[in-house]
């Protein structure tokens, strides 16, 4: 492999590792506060992607109107399903909470397979974000630049909110020590909620994104980005914010790169993704960047 294919495959693996990195945050986020792995936040990907599709077919809006409706409904989707799947379990064994979160993925998936029907639906995307750009000898898709730039700008303004503002001091203490934290006067159900608000904002611009690299909507389609999100979140040391954006960005790197240089194994990628899961939990199962169970933090 040449240096100019080498660079034009790192801008792919940038692209694809930024998309698993912003969807990683939001798992990161609800574990580091809950120790829950929110099953459902995949789901939530594709529920972005068919409201949008429903803005612009159905209700005829212009497409940045349609595409932030469709996140501004996802975070409230996301809140709903903290309000009536998660929060009545909070005391509740922590199996319960998981079963839950395995249930509210399937109820979001077949309500979908439901009302929309089965069908794939192409994802309508702007004439903008259409072409290419040459540099030399690269070649870089419009979509390709904008998805790192979108990605930087969201956890830029996450990293803001939860080390910069009190209410992200309130995240982390609740992360740390919950029970004091609620014995000192915080409302710990609104923060829990604005969690999961932000991270199924994440998600819903991850969806938007996803869909529009890969245009062909179906109602499970939050499945396997939502998979592979985790392993970047686990990769990264889950319950780590910037552990999450780094093994998101590892793990797409390390897919398109094995590609290119193992044409054949194409096929093997998810494979690939998966094999890394279980041998990294062999290894330190803590992640890369992450500390003990008891000490795990936002």
């Amino acid at each position: 492999m040449d240096a100019l294919t080498l660079l034009q495959q790192l801008i792919n693996g940038l692209s694809l590792g930024s998309l698993y990195a912003l969807i990683a945050v939001g798992y990161t986020m609800v574990y580091g506060i809950l120790r829950l792995i929110n099953f459902a936040h995949g789901d939530l990907i594709m529920v972005a992607a068919y409201l949008a599709v429903m803005g612009v077919g159905l209700f005829s809006w212009p497409w940045p109107l349609a595409a932030g409706a469709a996140i501004l409904l996802t975070g409230g989707v996301g809140v709903i399903l903290e309000r009536a799947a998660y929060r009545p379990l909070r005391k509740a064994p922590r199996i319960s909470l998981l079963i839950s979160a395995i249930a509210a993925s399937f109820l979001l998936e077949n309500l979908v397979l439901v009302l929309g029907g089965g069908r794939p639906r192409a994802f309508p995307a702007p004439g903008w974000l259409a072409g290419s750009l040459h540099l030399g000898g690269l070649f870089l898709p419009r979509l390709s630049l904008v998805i790192p730039a979108v990605t930087a700008l969201s956890v830029g303004a996450l990293f803001l909110l939860v080390y910069r503002t009190p209410t992200g001091r309130a995240m982390r203490a609740i992360a740390a020590d919950w029970e004091t934290v609620s014995l000192m006067g915080v409302d710990v159900n609104r923060i829990i909620s604005l969690t999961f608000l932000v991270g199924s904002l994440l998600a819903g611009v991850g969806g938007i994104l996803w869909a529009l690299k890969y245009p062909q909507v179906n109602p499970f389609l939050g499945i396997l980005p939502g998979l592979k999100a985790f392993i970047a979140a686990v990769l990264g040391g889950i319950g780590n914010l910037a552990g999450a954006v780094a093994g998101g960005l590892l793990l797409g790197m390390l897919e398109i790169l094995i590609v290119a240089a193992w044409p054949s194994w194409a096929g093997y990628r998810d494979a690939v993704a998966f094999a890394l899961l279980i041998l990294l939990l062999l290894v330190k199962p803590t992640g890369l960047w992450g500390e003990s169970l008891e000490e795990e933090k936002l």
